[in-house]
């Protein structure tokens, strides 16, 4: 009988033990090995073997260089979606995997189901489900009034046989709903496991490439919002997308994690209505609200989301602390930065909040991930502390330094624009980002200090 031969994967970084231990010695992790079977060490080879290289045939084994390489025979083409198409880097690449990821009831199946429903009416499209029927899949199609015509369906969990049916459909797109159902036969493991995930996703993913079919793999998450499966899982994929938004709330923003077709954090803005995901062309303002009445501790800034500017409304509540520990509680920002900014506010800003709750929001569910924020965060702080409500036409932007310095922000320009595209008339701006000339009808409040930008506002 032939002996199996195993692995053991951290799930976090993706190194690999021949034998199991508690913490992995890469990333520090700890309880994240799992077992991976390599297959038989002996006996018929793996199905996979048989498709030879993993990046596809395209080139062969022929030496060119960079020059010589022509770009005209991978043309882009559009998925349908501007948003979809902006996350993806200007549309779908053939030959690429793409790896969708998100929360259930996000609308992962929904956005791919609209997707592929239009690229079916030109192309030839094969959506794959395992985890719903047929049916299921058909009743949401004409519930959402799609067209229903064209789309080849497909309801299978066996890797091979998807790939049998695909080499004599040849799908120009493909769908795979979901990566945590499909197996493979030679991999004794069950569905969803590591092993199982990995070795289903670098052969379908060697498919697409070797017969230039785009690759859509729907991933569910874990609990604490990471992709299910190892992470060696997005280094075989060429793009990674996080679909994100609460049962709340009518807006999903879709994220680009990883992208060797465009930028990075990219960031798309859909909108759940009765019809289905539909493209925000102007995200911007669907997050600011400027019927509603002014209120302390509420400020507009703009932040950079891959590459455009994006504004968006922060909220701060500061109110008595009734314990020895007052709270600090950030909703979409980091909440160790939070705490470094409190202390420059009282350092360089004689502000001391050290008594107080501090609670910030940003409204709408967007993260904010960049530095930008830090100068509107302490000004809807202070706004909220004194009881003094910013004017809903100011816009704020700039990081703060330990030294209670503004410092300049990329892309100040852009982001100056887009706020006087929306109407507002006064800007506080570090001095670096300020325009060289005047704006018509807008005020330009250049700051230095951290002390100057609040004697401007306060």
């Amino acid at each position: 009988m032939a002996k199996t031969k195993s692995a053991f994967v951290c799930n976090d970084c993706g190194s690999d033990y021949p034998r199991w231990q508690g913490q992995c010695n890469d990333c520090g992790a700890w309880n994240t090995l799992s077992e991976v079977r390599l297959g038989s060490s002996s006996g018929a080879k793996p199905v996979a073997a048989a498709r030879g290289g993993y990046a596809g045939s395209a080139g062969g084994q022929t030496v060119q260089t960079l020059a010589d390489i022509n770009l005209a025979d991978l043309p882009r083409f559009s998925s349908g979606s501007a948003e979809f198409d902006r996350v993806l880097g200007g549309g779908m690449v053939p030959g690429s995997a793409i790896l969708m990821g998100g929360h259930p009831g996000a609308g992962k199946s929904t956005l791919l189901l609209e997707t592929l429903c239009f690229l079916a009416q030109q192309n030839s499209c094969l959506y794959v489900t395992g985890e719903e029927s047929l049916q299921q899949v058909a009743m949401r199609a004409n519930r959402l009034g799609l067209p229903v015509d064209k789309l080849k369906m497909l309801s299978e969990t066996s890797v091979e046989s998807i790939c049998r049916v695909a080499e004599s459909e040849r799908p120009k797109v493909m769908v795979i709903d979901s990566i945590q159902v499909v197996h493979m036969e030679d991999i004794s493991s069950a569905p969803g496991s590591v092993s199982q995930v990995r070795e289903s996703a670098a052969f379908l993913t060697r498919y697409a490439k070797q017969t230039g079919t785009v690759l859509l793999l729907v991933g569910h998450v874990t609990k604490d919002g990471s992709l299910a499966g190892p992470k060696v899982l997005e280094h075989m994929i060429d793009a990674s997308l996080l679909l994100e938004g609460t049962h709340d709330s009518r807006f999903r923003t879709l994220r680009g994690q990883k992208n060797r077709f465009g930028a990075v954090n990219e960031l798309g803005v859909f909108a759940m209505t009765d019809k289905g995901l539909k493209a925000v062309a102007n995200p911007s303002a669907i997050f600011l609200q400027k019927d509603q009445a002014v209120s302390s501790g509420s400020a507009i800034m703009a932040v950079w989301e891959g590459t455009r500017p994006l504004l968006v409304e922060l909220q701060a509540l500061v109110d008595d602390s009734h314990t020895g520990h007052p709270k600090r509680v950030a909703v979409g920002l980091d909440a160790n930065r939070l705490s470094m900014l409190l202390a420059v506010l009282h350092r360089h800003g004689g502000i001391m909040v050290g008594d107080q709750d501090v609670f910030v929001n940003v409204v709408g569910g967007v993260k904010v991930l960049e530095t930008s924020a830090d100068l509107a965060l302490l000004c809807a702080i202070v706004s909220s502390l004194r009881d003094n409500a910013l004017p809903r036409d100011l816009l704020v932007f700039g990081e703060v330094g330990l030294s209670g310095e503004i410092r300049p922000v990329p892309s100040g320009q852009e982001r100056l624009r887009e706020a006087v595209k929306h109407g507002f008339t006064r800007i506080v701006l570090p001095k670096s980002n300020a325009p060289s000339g005047k704006i018509p009808g807008v005020e330009v409040v250049a700051v230095a200090t951290l002390a100057e930008a609040l004697e401007a506002l306060f």
